[in-house]
């Protein structure tokens, strides 16, 4: 018997508050018979009685497109709801905006291989350089009359395991 008195008194206060939210979120132009300041008050001094009288009385009625639940979650990106939005109005102007699209991707992709292939050029034009300057030293430091041994100089041969541009990285 205690258990169904405290379920009732849980379930009183759970009605009462969430008709004191639906007071509170209805539209002040729509609300019946009383002014919406009103029905907040009758609904807080007399909880049970306030709550009935506001769903009999004074709660808006629903509107027919409301009436089935709500549509749905809206969706994760509106602005593709709008109508033709996004869309080609004729196969025409469908086959111009691919053709665009492909011309432009193949400009991307030109435009990054003269990108790559001019750092090639420089890194190996650096190369070259650092190269030349370790030839240039170890001839003034040896006099120029040491001759090099295999694997000491840019002729050495390479194994298949080794970056053939030659960087340390």
């Amino acid at each position: 018997m205690v258990y169904l008195a405290l379920f009732l008194t849980v379930m009183s206060i759970a009605f009462w508050v969430y008709v004191l939210f639906d007071v509170v979120g209805s539209d002040a132009q729509r609300v019946r018979l009383l002014p919406k300041p009103a029905w907040a008050v009758i609904v807080l001094l007399l909880p049970k009685i306030g709550a009935a009288l506001w769903f009999v009385l004074g709660r808006p009625p629903r509107d027919a497109a409301l009436a089935g639940g709500p549509a749905g979650p809206p969706p994760p990106f509106p602005e593709y709801e709008h109508p033709g939005r996004a869309r080609a109005v004729s196969p025409e102007e469908d086959e111009a905006f691919l053709r665009r699209c492909r011309e432009r991707a193949e400009e991307q992709r030109r435009r990054a291989r003269e990108f790559q292939e001019q750092e090639t050029r420089e890194h190996r034009e650096r190369e070259h350089g650092r190269q030349a300057d370790r030839a240039a030293e170890g001839d003034t430091e040896a006099g120029g009359s040491e001759q090099r041994g295999p694997g000491s100089g840019p002729e050495r041969e390479r194994d298949g395991d080794e970056d053939p541009t030659g960087s340390a990285s």
